[in-house]
């Protein structure tokens, strides 16, 4: 089995030589594509570097930051030219804990898609204020009850598709960003019948740089999730 971790950059210098050493010493069968949006901290160049000495981690230079949405379908479909069995996604600020690429891995084995949830056994979210962790909770709550779906977690990052599940979709077709974009891909794939399962995680947040989200990513997913519904129900997800 090929597994692939895609991990999309922004100024993340400090924290990029301290996480995919980590990613890689998980599983002997993992490899590691950064897919950096012209970081001005030099990120890509850092990337570069440590690609140039270990054969397991590859870079994908994008002209600019456009979103975490196309970062990751820009990583899905190198790694689907690639022949890859297995394609994960995850943060590079150690939020996500490289520790569970071991039990999501496993888990794929039997699943199609494998979340790692922050809610599925309680609420395993440390260091955010009260005010992102409530819209967080709520906005899954949010999601699960428009979609239909009984999944806990429906906007984290930390994910891995089997490579049939993306190979069905058409990825042009998919244009959410953030919160948003999480939420579509699961529910694309939980409309066509792909098996999906949630396994605990705990989220730690950054210690080094800056969050990403913005109020914009907020609207687009208050906007977008009954707009996938609607979408599913004239039958318009492709």
């Amino acid at each position: 089995m090929k597994a692939l971790v895609v991990m999309p950059t922004y100024n993340e210098k400090d924290n990029l030589p301290r996480i995919v050493p980590e990613v890689l010493a998980q599983d002997e069968r993992l490899s590691v594509l950064v897919v950096d949006d012209n970081s001005p901290d030099g990120t890509g160049q850092m990337a570069d570097q440590m690609a140039g000495e270990n054969p397991r981690i590859h870079v994908l230079h994008r002209p600019g930051k456009q979103g975490l949405g196309k970062a990751y379908l820009a990583g899905f479909e190198w790694a689907l030219a690639r022949d890859y069995d297995r394609i994960l996604e995850m943060d590079a600020d150690f939020s996500h804990n490289p520790r569970y690429l071991a039990p999501i891995l496993a888990a794929s084995e039997e699943t199609d898609l494998v979340l790692g949830s922050r809610y599925i056994s309680g609420v395993n979210v440390i260091n955010w204020p009260m005010s992102r962790l409530l819209l967080s909770y709520f906005a899954n709550v949010y999601a699960r009850v428009l979609t239909g779906m009984a999944v806990r977690d429906l906007t984290g990052g930390f994910k891995c598709f089997r490579r049939q599940v993306l190979a069905s979709q058409d990825l042009q077709a998919i244009h959410s960003n953030g919160y948003a974009f999480q939420i579509e891909m699961s529910f694309r794939a939980f409309r066509r019948g792909f098996t999906i399962k949630e396994i605990p995680i705990v989220f730690v947040d950054r210690e080094h740089g800056q969050s990403k989200m913005s109020k914009a990513i907020v609207r687009e997913a208050i906007w977008m999730v009954p707009k996938l519904r609607l979408m599913a129900l004239f039958g318009r997800l492709g």
